[in-house]
């Protein structure tokens, strides 16, 4: 049955992260509060079209989901709403589905629409906008790469479970003086290999954003076996190009879709291996980094995004995302957000702080704490 009254829809799209389900929460309950009905649409924008797939949300039946990992409506980042296929190319959505998700949205009496996803589930978004679909945007991604917002939730719980297995690491790799080399996610920006190898005493870092070599990683090695340190962490962002350019991939999964990466900590590994004769391990984190309960920090981020999507519904300001800027929550027009992508600057402070450390990054700048380094090349 179609609600009686005005309703708030929500959805998730894209790749799951834990805070989503603080997301829905806060929506259902801030709609509650301003009068609005609230209907959830499962798996993504595909319960949008036929055949329709939603459920009401209320507090009763929302109730618990705060510390809940994953979504309970459930995502895709495939099938007909797949408007990414790589860095920076996006495909436009067939006009026949856009007008059936304008027909589900009037039959719902759906007076906004908040939609939670990264920039390929917003570039999504932003053409449900100019078809004139009353769409409000959430960030929502473990890479943190969307520049509109300082913080993207779901990033604060994988940076946690990378300096989780970091911290787990360092013990056995001290035990059996070996080198350790961890891979994490990010896709072309660094920002959890950044934050979770400085929480994690990483020594070594390498990432999209700065050129790097074997040689100046098998240096870094030798100079801690120097100080009588046996042993190495390296983290290594799945994103972080090869001294000679090439991204490390695992193939893709159809014309529509991104090419997934993935790879490099093994290639990463084997070549410590040959050129320094030591024992390297490798380990992979994958989606370990997407599941679990999000931290405090993702808990309150994701809620206030939540709550401020239903403001701007209220507000009837559609086209826009909601954006952290601290202390503030302000919002952007959702066409800028998916244009300002976030990467890790070379000269940021937190890279200087972390060469300070004597982190080595890779490259050439390592006998200069505070020296910039060299940015590597834009993704092609």
């Amino acid at each position: 049955m179609p609600p009686a009254k005005p309703a708030v829809g929500v959805l998730t799209s894209g790749g799951d992260c834990p805070g989503l389900n603080a997301v829905i929460r806060a929506v259902v309950k801030s709609s509650e509060r301003l009068g609005y009905d609230c209907v959830g649409f499962l798996r993504g924008y595909e319960g949008l079209v036929e055949p329709v797939s939603y459920m009401p949300l209320n507090a009763r039946n929302t109730a618990g989901i705060l510390t809940q990992g994953g979504t309970i409506l459930g995502s895709t980042n495939k099938g007909r709403f797949a408007a990414t296929v790589g860095e920076d190319q996006r495909v436009r959505i067939d006009p026949t589905l856009l007008d059936q998700v304008a027909a589900t949205v009037r039959q719902l009496s759906i007076c906004g629409l908040v939609c939670a996803g990264g920039d390929g589930s917003l570039a999504i978004a932003q053409q449900f906008h100019e078809r004139g679909i009353p769409v409000v945007g959430v960030p929502k991604t473990i890479d943190n790469d969307l520049g509109a917002t300082a913080f993207t939730f779901g990033f604060d719980s994988a940076v946690d479970c990378a300096t989780d297995a970091l911290d787990r690491l360092h013990t056995t790799a001290a035990s059996h003086e070996r080198i350790m080399v961890l891979e994490v996610m990010g896709r072309h920006a660094g920002w959890i290999a950044l934050h979770s190898g400085i929480a994690g005493g990483g020594d070594v870092i390498l990432l999209p954003e700065i050129d790097w070599t074997f040689e100046n990683v098998c240096r870094k090695v030798l100079e801690r076996e120097s100080e009588g340190k046996r042993f190495t962490l390296v983290v290594v962002a799945e994103g972080a190009r090869l001294p000679e350019g090439g991204l490390v991939t695992a193939g893709t999964g159809g014309a529509r879709e991104q090419v997934r990466l993935g790879g490099i900590g093994e290639i990463v590994a084997a070549e410590l291996g040959r050129r320094l004769l030591r024992e390297v391990r490798t380990v992979v984190l994958g989606h370990l980094q997407r599941g679990g309960s999000p931290t405090t920090f993702d808990r309150v981020l994701a809620t206030e995004y939540g709550a401020h999507a239903v403001r701007l519904v209220h507000e009837g300001r559609f086209g826009e995302m909601v954006c952290f800027r601290p202390p503030n929550m302000e919002s952007v027009p959702i066409s800028e957000a998916i244009t300002r992508l976030s990467r890790v600057d070379p000269a940021r402070s937190i890279v200087l702080a972390a060469r300070a450390l004597g982190i080595s990054f890779g490259d050439d700048a390592a006998a200069s704490p505070f020296a910039a380094g060299r940015p590597a090349a834009a993704p092609a």
